[in-house]
């Protein structure tokens, strides 16, 4: 195969894995929004724990909703806590 054929594979693998990817962050980005509409303010660490959010799609799924103006978010000493707007 040539050079332009395997990058044309190529991009349509990041592609592809790039809206897997999305996917999964826009699913915890819901996870989380559920978990807060039905259980009100919590501490991040709590809400992660609790929804078993493996990696980093806690952290992204947050800041997907942080982007979107959805949730607010303060701290307390070292303590972070999330509440819907």
């Amino acid at each position: 195969m040539n050079v332009n054929g395997d990058t044309y594979k190529k991009n349509k693998m990041e592609v592809k894995i790039m809206q897997e990817l999305q996917e999964q962050i826009g699913f915890s980005a819901g996870q989380i929004y559920d978990y807060l509409n039905n259980n009100g303010e919590s501490t991040f660490a709590k809400m992660k724990k609790e929804l078993d959010l493996k990696g980093n799609f806690a952290d992204l799924g947050l800041g997907w909703l942080a982007r979107e103006d959805k949730v607010t978010i303060s701290k307390k000493g070292t303590s972070v806590s999330v509440r819907l707007k």
